[in-house]
């Protein structure tokens, strides 16, 4: 048992005994001295000699680290690690081994072997850990949220100083100037405080998004490569059908039962049940109502809207969710058979759960609300997606039973998609606390994926490729991320000008920027000149015209370093981008400005994406 010594906590008082005894044996500590002073002497020694401390590692990651294993991964980060030593408290200690977050590990060491381990050539870098508490605020009943107390929730956190803040709420698109949860991102970006705002649940609709104010992070929602499937729907005449579901019951046989549409006075005792989509009715209620009239299982065939974005439940009975293109089959299986002699069966196969990297993840969830926004479609919303599909999350109830106490759940939805990057950006603010919210978010939107685990471009519900209106800049890749080498940093002065260009009057804009603010005293820059680490240019297709963007870049890599400009040009869209090298001699700024102009030999549609990145050319 632990004990207090002059404001000092003893957590293992049988050891520091023996070691004063140690000392007193030395002739290091005086008999005479009082204990509790020897104790304190005795930290102060400890604290000295013993500086083992918990460090994040950053490192290349190595070859086609997708195919290795667990243990291959953590034996490559294991050799980065110095020799141990004879002396058990500074021996190297992996804490953490990092497969999807980062590249790289945590581990406990001393700055020698820290600075030991800066010699290996895959090293990148290495930062002491940081402690990141975490504050919840409550502005939600059960029954509703209040605009005032999310306001007062949101104004508590930013008085207490957070670094991070994340909001899995909004409402319809809305001038910023009557958008409460822009008005207070504003203030909090102003503070440094990194904001980050779910897309919104009402896709694949156009321009369905919420929180799309340029200075906040607005995330869309994508598929993972886990899959809580691992069911097969298997039909009579041998065809295998894989869905999804929660509940995997471990005493199911897989025997072949009779299969019937669900419908009215239709006999389902000891039988397989197809449900139809029906918006009307919970999928876990027609699992009851199946269960309650003898049915043996259950098959939900998905909607048209969401395709293959398919949700894993917790049913009460076997059960198994399908695509809608699969549902569809089982479908035309029971009518062609039905129409015969042969009645139609099928069985549920339950396998667990399975990581499978060559599906087509990620791909964009159906319900991941899409652009372009409707208050600023100059600024492509959303900005980047992330896992949201079937998030192993905490739950306040049972989800069986609400009288136990509290648990877990699979949930879906952008709410599980934004509180990713509060982790993300606290990753950033530990490695970079000098960066603006700003800096952050350029860095996670410039180096994002825009390609699948298959090396496609992602994919939508329907397994097209996505449109920009769905993916933003891609899907996060951290890893990258930390170091972008260039970053697009945009001050409050920038996003005032901006909001001064959409023609919104003095009292709106002061009432965003939380002060008296004169437009006259600003430059419109419009979504053309917003330092912002996209582009959207609109074209007439009348007439060949020419529009230039200027943005400014912060040298956040080598200090001194050239950067060339690549460009992939949208079709029917030519691209100059001026200067084409950028030079650093050191943590600096410059200017480069984009000329976009029609090719008048091409038909431009309604959408083109392209890409303008900076290649490192030479370290100087």
């Amino acid at each position: 048992m632990g004990g207090r010594v002059d404001g000092v906590e003893i957590s293992a008082p049988i050891s520091i005994t023996s070691s004063i005894n140690e000392l007193q044996r030395k002739k290091l500590v005086s008999k005479h001295v009082h204990p509790s002073l020897a104790l304190c002497s005795l930290f102060i020694l400890q604290s000295h000699f013993h500086t083992n401390e918990t460090y994040i590692i950053y490192v290349q990651p190595p070859e086609e680290v997708d195919l290795l294993s667990s243990k291959d991964l953590n034996d490559y980060y294991h050799s980065f690690l110095p020799s141990t030593t004879t002396d058990d408290l500074l021996t190297p200690t992996m804490v953490y081994s990092y497969r999807h977050a980062l590249s790289g590990f945590a581990a406990k060491l001393t700055p020698d072997q820290i600075t030991a381990m800066r010699a290996k050539l895959s090293f990148i870098q290495a930062h002491p850990d940081r402690l990141i508490p975490l504050a919840v605020y409550k502005v939600c009943s059960a029954d509703d949220c209040q605009m005032s107390d999310i306001i007062a929730g949101h104004g508590a956190a930013v008085g207490d100083g957070v670094d991070i803040i994340s909001l899995s709420m909004g409402q319809r698109s809305m001038e910023y100037y009557v958008d409460p949860i822009a008005i207070i991102a504003f203030v909090a970006t102003q503070k440094g405080i990194f904001v980050s705002c779910a897309v919104g649940n009402s896709g694949p609709s156009k321009s369905s998004l919420s929180n799309g104010a340029p200075w906040v992070l607005t995330v869309g929602e994508s598929t993972i490569d886990r899959s809580i499937r691992a069911t097969a729907v298997r039909l009579g005449e041998g065809t295998e059908l894989d869905g999804e579901t929660l509940y995997q019951p471990k005493d199911f046989k897989p025997d072949q039962h009779p299969l019937v549409l669900a419908g009215n006075n239709t006999d389902v005792k000891g039988k397989v049940v197809l449900c139809e989509p029906n918006g009307n009715i919970d999928d876990i209620a027609k699992g009851r109502a199946v269960k309650e009239a003898g049915g043996a299982g259950m098959i939900i065939m998905n909607n048209v809207a969401d395709a293959y974005t398919i949700p894993a439940d917790k049913h009460v009975l076997p059960a198994v969710h399908v695509s809608c293109v699969d549902g569809l089959i089982i479908k035309s299986y029971v009518a062609y058979l039905g129409s015969s002699t042969n009645n139609p069966t099928a069985t549920i196969i339950f396998k667990g759960t399975a990581i499978e990297n060559s599906t087509r993840t990620p791909t964009v969830a159906s319900f991941s609300s899409r652009g372009p926004s409707q208050v600023s479609e100059d600024v492509l919303k959303p900005d980047i997606i992330r896992p949201g599909v079937n998030v192993l999350a905490a739950w306040p109830f049972d989800i069986e039973d609400a009288s136990q106490g509290p648990t877990f759940n699979i949930i879906s939805g952008t709410s599980m998609s934004a509180p990713h990057f509060s982790g993300v950006a606290a990753l950033f603010k530990s490695a970079h606390p000098d960066w603006s919210p700003a800096m952050i978010k350029s860095a996670i939107l410039t180096t994002a994926d825009k390609v699948d685990h298959q090396g496609k471009p992602i994919a939508d519900q329907n397994l097209n490729r996505a449109n920009l209106f769905a993916t933003g800049a891609g899907h996060v890749n951290p890893s990258k991320a930390i170091d972008p080498g260039l970053v697009y940093d945009l001050s409050p002065e920038n996003n005032i000008s901006y909001l001064c260009a959409k023609n919104y009057s003095d009292d709106n804009v002061s009432v965003i920027a939380h002060k008296t603010t004169r437009c006259a005293d600003y430059q419109k820059d419009g979504g053309s000149d917003l330092n912002y680490p996209s582009i959207t240019g609109h074209l007439n297709l009348s007439v060949r015209l020419v529009q230039k963007y200027k943005r400014t870049v912060t040298n956040v890599g080598e200090a001194s370093s050239n950067y060339k400009v690549e460009v992939d040009e949208p079709r029917g869209v030519s691209v100059v981008v001026e200067p084409q090298i950028l030079q650093f001699s050191r943590v600096n700024e410059k200017d480069y400005f984009v000329t976009l102009s029609i090719n008048s030999s091409t038909k431009v549609g309604p959408m083109r994406r392209g890409s303008c990145v900076g290649c490192p050319t030479s370290t100087l």
